[in-house]
Order: structure tokens, then sequence, then C-alpha cells
């Protein structure tokens, strides 16, 4: 594999990507009951069994649909439809876990498919999320969306983080709402979008650095462990984008140069931490922890998208076509994605991001995907 980047074709992208989407369709599903016998640092570590799989609706499982989407558009075929069809049905049979910000995350795919599916009882459900992230989920001060979960071992309870923010609610959350306002003209809910954007800047970007910390919490006023966590900052790399693309060139300039000037001044730093090998460490400032994909893989979408839209120069395509080149190197003869962390909660120091567990992950096959997708415009 090693120089492949320099002959890289759309032949050879498109094959690995054929083997991601296989691996990433078969990943089966997760024994959600094993949750509540599993020891508290075993849960530490990244071992939720509702994280595993693809069946499950929860966060994982939506990025991995978000990634097939990609690829659906990408090559303008209905190719997965059918698959979209079965997942979304045998979820509302078996019934939706509790409202939150990560069960929303299934939806911001959904969204993109109401029209191909014309089912009565998904635009309801759409409008319904969207109403509930604005009136009914829990705040934290200065109106932030409050991160909350399904609880531990129960899919129908509702677990709280009081009083924090966290990176990842944009991607969960924030870019759902953002797409529900333009699909439907709902000037609030793309205002309220842009104001949990620049809250979550506000109180989670480093000015040192241009990173983005895991967390905040209005209890204490602190940002916890202070970590440079990877794929939480690959959340805005790659997210933002997306947010900014949902506007179709028709958001306010000042607000957009606000937007790109933060977001570059972190691709800037994102560069000088990559690794020999083209990825980038679990903690970004750390090089004793692991070099991790998923976050890498995101990031690297999120470059090749900003180079795409204007926002970046070329000059970066060859850090990230490094990047490709080492998540192509990480992509067994399966399909498997390797080297992804498992699902991560909030630390106080770095051994807590270095200590979870590397798994298969529906979000690893799903964001090699769109990195993958993106190397092929």
């Amino acid at each position: 594999m090693k120089g492949i980047i320099n002959k890289m074709t759309n032949e050879i992208l498109l094959d690995k990507i054929n083997l991601i989407v296989e691996k990433l369709m078969n990943l089966g599903g997760a024994d959600y009951d094993s949750d509540k016998s599993t020891s508290e640092n075993a849960r530490k570590s990244g071992l939720i069994a509702r994280d595993f799989g693809i069946e499950e609706w929860d966060w994982p499982q939506g990025v991995g649909l978000y990634g097939l989407n990609k690829l659906q558009l990408f090559l303008k075929q209905d190719k997965y439809t059918e698959f979209f069809k079965n997942w979304f049905k045998t979820n509302m049979d078996k019934g939706l876990p509790s409202a939150n910000i990560n069960t929303t995350a299934p939806l911001l795919t959904l969204v993109d498919l109401l029209d191909k599916f014309q089912n009565t009882e998904y635009e309801p459900l759409c409008m319904r999320r969207a109403e509930w992230l604005m009136n009914e989920l829990p705040k934290t001060k200065e109106s932030g969306f409050e991160h909350t979960t399904s609880a531990i071992g129960n899919r129908d309870a509702f677990a709280r983080h009081e009083e924090q923010l966290w990176i990842d609610t944009l991607f969960m959350a924030v870019l759902f709402l953002n797409k529900m306002g333009h699909k439907y003209n709902r000037k609030d809910w793309i205002e309220e979008s842009i104001h949990q954007v620049l809250l979550h800047i506000k109180y989670l970007y480093d000015k040192k650095t241009g990173l983005f910390y895991h967390g905040w919490t209005f209890k204490e006023n602190n940002n916890f462990g202070e970590v440079f966590w990877c794929r939480g900052n690959s959340w805005f790399t790659f997210g933002l984008v997306d947010f900014i693309e949902a506007f179709h060139g028709q958001m306010e300039s000042g607000l957009k140069r606000y937007l790109e000037d933060t977001w570059k001044a972190q691709v800037i730093r994102l560069i000088d931490l990559q690794s020999d090998s083209g990825l980038w460490h679990t903690v970004l400032d750390d090089e004793s922890s692991y070099e991790e994909v998923s976050g890498s893989a995101a990031i690297v979408t999120g470059i090749l998208k900003g180079i795409r839209l204007g926002i970046l120069d070329d000059a970066y395509k060859i850090k990230a076509d490094k990047a490709i080149e080492a998540i192509c190197n990480n992509i067994a003869i399966d399909g498997t994605v390797l080297n992804v962390s498992a699902g991560t909660g909030i630390g106080m120091d770095k051994e807590h991001y270095k200590n979870i567990m590397i798994a298969p992950m529906a979000y690893g096959q799903s964001l090699a995907l769109v990195a993958l997708c993106e190397a092929l415009n």
C-alpha cells in the first residue's frame, strides 16, 4: 500500500469503499441488555453494548447511516435505499429509544430520505424531534443544548449530563436542526442551530492552540481535563463545513467569515499535529497516545471538503492525501476499519482517552467511507 497515494485512482478508492460498505451493512446487532452487567471500569474504556453493530438506534449507527447516505448521494444512485428502508422500519417496529442528543443522529440521514420513503410516520417523527430540541431538551445556562444520552442498560430512559456542553452535540443534533430548518423554511430552527454552534465555540474553543476541548461544565466553569481529543475535534472539522454548506451560499457574510476563520485556525493546528503516518493521535498533542482512524478520517474529510468549497487552498491537499493513504492502510481485507476508538465520555486527564478500547465500530466504517468519498471528488 506504500506510495499508493501517488497513483490513487477512483477505481482503487471505490474498491476500498465497497469493502467498507459491505462490512458496515453487516456489522449485525448488539446485546443491549449486556450493558446492565458490564462493569464501570469496562464502560470507562468504551465497552457499551449499544454502541456496537449497525442495528441499534443510537449515535454510532446514526453516523454509520450518514456515511452510507453520503456515498449514495455521491453515486447519484438509489443503491442503498432498500437497506435504509429496512433499517428504519425495523427500528420503528421495535420502538425507538428515549429522545436525546445521541438518538437524534439517525434522523440526520432520515431528513434526506423523506421524499424517497413517502412513509407517513417519518416526517412527523423528524418534526417532533426538531420541536423537542427547541422546547423540551434540557438547556444549560445561556440556553445551550445539554448533552443527553440513553441510560446505560435502559434504552427507554434518559440520562442527563447536567449543565454540560459536549463538542459531539454539534454533529449529533445541531446539524439535524439546521437541515430541518432549511427543508421546512423554519427560520427559528436555523437561528437556534447558529446559536448552538456559536455557544459551543465560545466555551470549547481554545484560543491559544486553535483546538477544541471535549466539553464544558457550567457547574464548575471549566473544561474538565482540558484534553484535546481527536474525534471530538473532528466533529467540528467535519461538521462545520457540512453546516456551512447547508446554507447553499445564503449564510450572512460576517457569520460565515467568523466560522471559517475559527475552522481554519483549527485546521492549521491540526496539520502541525499530524503524525508521520498521516493519522492523528487520539490525544492530539500527546504522541504517546495511539493513532486513531475514525477521528483522523473525519478531520481529513473536513479538510478535503474545505478545499473543494474554496475555504482552504490546494496546498493542504498534500497533507490530506497522506491521511487518505494512512486510512487505506488501516482497512483490513474483510473491510474492517482498524484502530477505531470506542465510545468516549469526557475524561479528567489524558489517560482516560488513551485507555479507551479499540474495536470495529459503525462510525469508524462510516467516517472512513466519507473520507474516501471526498477523496474521489
